[in-house]
Order: C-alpha cells, then structure tokens, then sequence
C-alpha cells in the first residue's frame, strides 16, 4: 500500500495546531464552497459509487445468503438427514439462534479493531471465512457440527455492518451516505429472492448428494472468491487510497470534513467510546433494532415455512418468497431517497415500521384468506427492511466522530441481535399453521420501534432547536471539530 500522502499529513497537522483557529476556517469555508455541487465533485461521487458499492452490495449479499440459507435447507431436508427429523423443531432453532450468540458478542471490538487496519484487509478475511465456513456446513453431519460452524459464521459476520457504514461515511455526505446504506442493505432483499431461486432450483436437481448440502455449497464458495477480489479492489480510507489522483484526495478530505472532523490513519479515540456506551439514543436505537431483527430472524429462517402453511408445496413456497423480497427492495431504495433529499429519517422510520407490525397484525388475525395474508408478507418484509435500512444511515452520521460510529452502530446493532435469538423461538412446528404467538409478538415490537422512533426524532429536532437558540445556526456546509466532543460539539447538529 502506497504511503500516506504529503496532502493528509499536512491536514492533519493544521487540525492538531489548531484547526478552529480564525484564518483556518475561513479556507475550510473557501475550499468547501469552492467543492460544493461541482462537477469535479460529482464526479469523484461516480468514481466511489462504481469502486465501493459493487463490492460491498455483494458482500453483503452472499453474506445474508449465508445468514438465512437454513430457512431454504429446511424444506431440503436437513432436519431429516441430520436432526433426527427434529419433530419439535427445536434442534433448528437453536442452530437458527447460534450464528447470533457469537454475531452479539464479537461485533463492538470488531468494528474497533477495523480501525486499526486496512478496511480492505479486514473485509477481505471476514468474507473469506463467513465463505470458507458456510461451505463447510456441507459437511455437517449432526447437530453439534453445525451447532459449531453457525457459531464460527456468526464470528466473521459479525463485524460486516458496522464497519461497512462506518467505512461508507467516509466517502459520502450526510446528504448522500442514507441512499447507499439503503442501496447496500438492499440487497438483503436481494438475498431473499434470489436465494428462493436458488433454492427453487436446487430442489430440481437429482443426485446422489443431498439438496441442502449443495445449497451450502453453492452460496458458500462466492464469498470466497469476492472476499479474495476484495482485497484488490476495494478503496482503502480517502487519505491512502491508491484509487484517488491527488486532486480527488484534496476533495475527499475535505468532504470528510465537511460537517465534522474526521479521524486520520489508524485511530481509536478511547473518551468516543466511553461517549458511546453513555448516549442513552443508541440503547433507544437498540430497542428499535430488537423489535426489527426479532422480524427479520423470523423471515429469514421462517418465511418459507409460513407461505407453505398456506398450503402450497415445499418447491413453489420457495418460489413464492421472491416477490415480498423484489417490492421491499422497491420500497426501500424509495423511502432511503425521499429520506436523504428531506434529511429526516424518524418520521419514515416510524412509518415503514408500522407498516411492517401491521403486516402481521394481519397474520395473526386473518384467517381463511390466503390473498390477504400473502399480502401481509409483504408488509412484513416492506416495513422490516427499510427500518433497518434507515437507522443505520441515521446513526451512520448522528454520533459524530469515527470511533463513537464504531461504537455506538454495533453496540446498538448487537443489542438488536437479540432480537434474532427471540425471534429464532418463535415459530416451532408444534404451532403452526397459526404461529399465533410469533405473529403477535412480532406485531407488538414493530409497533414499539415505531413509538421509539418518533421519541428519537422528537429528541433530535428539540436538541437542534436548542442548540440554535444557544449558538446560532451553523453555514451551511461549515466544517465542525468533533475531536473533542464528538456529537455534543455545540457547532454540531443531528439529522431528526
């Protein structure tokens, strides 16, 4: 890797020697004006779109591929080869609930630890061992055996989400970075429906090999291959890139800056993390994603067994997870752009998750009518999606320096795990057709994060007005020393 550039220690010694000083500010502002909305920009904004999401939107892809392929493996047989035939259904999901035991605990110092290296090193070897693993699962030969490996996928996972939107917040603006979460979230989505294909598909083919073992196998091995382009191809951090010319460096980093000051190099700011543990908004944020993964737990490992309670068969209820997955993806990439052009993310936050509790407010108490309940499938995967999607995009800014980000985002995200454990209890067989009791108590968190996201925006636009009635409102576009104070900084204000 090429040595930081001559540009970015001379940044960074400004920033050390007094970066708020007068004359400083004043050719931020001037190099800021003289960037904003420029074509030069808009084109460095093309450059980190084709470098950074191609790569990152398949990571993420094959990753929940990986994540959720037990939901299609369980019509394929696997109970039945290796669990015994699990009647109870109990065996499944602990091995569902086991990839998030280990995903909770290992996320808070993976994401640190990202900072300390390359992004693309770090990257690269979570892909090729969430890959290596999921391939392996194969193998599998019993419950402990696969117990194991969704543990160990559970450990290289873990550290992908966080330190993605940490790693995108800076290539992109406040104004930008809500449309590439999305985007990169989406294909979460895009992993629902295309692993129903695949599983359509290998549930059609004959051979001497069973079909869930060829399944691990198929979406196992791309990872691999990605995990090892990966770590060619994708950019490291701005300031050490080999992908930026010097004048695309010079407007990097001062789009880095542009409404908070950003880390430079490998640095962990320890009074950022302390900071993080004590916002009272990340555990608000915690709650919202317990209620969101409890749903979308639910919907990976349990979607198909739902469609296939409407009485269709083992292959077309594969078929039929792909369309809820193709119109969340639509709503999603909607709702994350109207989000970015208003720069408000609570008030769709809190609207998508009520259309995710109604969804199955619908399972639960429509009976008889397929249609309908087909329908709230949607709404379930609709509102489920885009929620998550949008918090992380709000909190992907709103903490305000890199190492509260790499905090804040996989403490609140673990504690949303949580959730994936509940939400992997909540379907056994013994209850089904109805699943009364999963449908309820997914209706009932949907409509709690939806309340607290209407308490985190109410909180934000009170401390933004605050903070104006105290300092004045900030220029627009006006750089803000967070070093210190991260998003307490006076200067700094919150996307309600």
């Amino acid at each position: 890797m090429a040595s930081e550039p001559q540009l970015t220690k001379d940044y960074d010694r400004k920033i050390e020697q007094g970066s708020d000083t007068e004359d400083f500010q004043s050719q931020h502002q001037q190099t800021l004006e003289s960037f904003a909305d420029t074509e030069e920009e808009r084109r460095l904004i093309r450059k980190f779109d084709l470098h950074i999401l191609p790569i990152t939107c398949l990571l993420y892809l094959f990753g929940s591929l990986d994540r959720s392929n037990l939901g299609n493996a369980r019509l394929q047989g696997l109970p039945e080869d290796v669990l015994g035939g699990d009647k109870n259904g109990v065996l499944f999901d602990w091995m569902t609930s086991g990839f998030y035991f280990s995903y909770i605990l290992v996320q808070i110092p993976a994401c640190i630890i990202s900072k300390t290296v390359p992004p693309r090193a770090f990257v690269a070897a979570a892909a090729i061992g969430w890959g290596t693993t999921s391939t392996f699962m194969a193998t599998g030969f019993n419950f402990p055996s696969l117990m194991a490996a969704r543990v160990i996928l559970g450990i290289f996972e873990a550290g992908l989400a966080p330190v993605i939107t940490v790693y995108m917040s800076l290539f992109y603006t406040k104004q930008e970075l809500g449309l590439r979460l999305t985007l990169w979230f989406g294909f979460a989505t895009v992993a629902g429906a295309f692993g129903g294909l695949i599983a359509f598909g290998v549930q059609h083919i004959h051979s001497s090999v069973q079909n869930w073992r060829l399944l691990f196998v198929i979406e196992g091995i791309p990872p691999i291959i990605l995990g090892i382009l990966t770590y060619f191809f994708l950019p490291n951090r701005p300031e050490s890139t080999t992908v930026l010319n010097e004048r695309e460096r010079q407007i990097a980093m001062e789009r880095m800056n542009r409404y908070m000051t950003a880390d430079v190099g490998a640095v962990v700011n320890k009074a950022h993390i302390r900071s993080a543990f004590l916002d009272w908004r990340v555990y608000v944020a915690g709650v919202i994603c317990f209620g969101l993964n409890t749903a979308l737990a639910s919907i990976g490992a349990f979607l198909p067994t739902i469609i296939q309670s409407f009485g269709h068969t083992n292959a077309i209820a594969q078929l039929l997870t792909v369309p809820p997955y193709v119109v969340s993806a639509v709503v999603m990439i909607t709702f994350s752009f109207t989000s970015d052009r208003i720069q408000s993310r609570g008030v769709l936050m809190a609207v998508s998750s009520t259309i995710g509790a109604i969804g199955y407010l619908l399972l639960l108490v429509v009976h008889g009518n397929e249609h309908a309940r087909y329908f709230a499938t949607f709404c379930v995967t609709s509102g489920t999606y885009t929620t998550i999607g949008l918090i992380i995009a709000w909190f992907g800014h709103n903490l305000g320096s890199e190492t509260k980000k790499a905090t804040g985002i996989p403490l609140f995200i673990a504690i949303g795990q949580c959730g994936g454990i509940l939400g992997s209890h909540l379907y056994p067989k013994t209850e089904g057709p109805r699943y009364i009791k999963g449908f309820a108590v997914g209706s009932g968190l949907l409509f709690l994060a939806a309340f607290c996201c209407v308490v985190l925006t109410i909180s934000y636009r009170w401390d933004n007005a605050r903070r104006d009635k105290l300092y004045g409102k900030p220029k627009p576009n006006t750089r803000v020393n967070t070093q210190e104070l991260a998003d307490k900084t006076p200067e700094f204000r919150y996307v309600p």
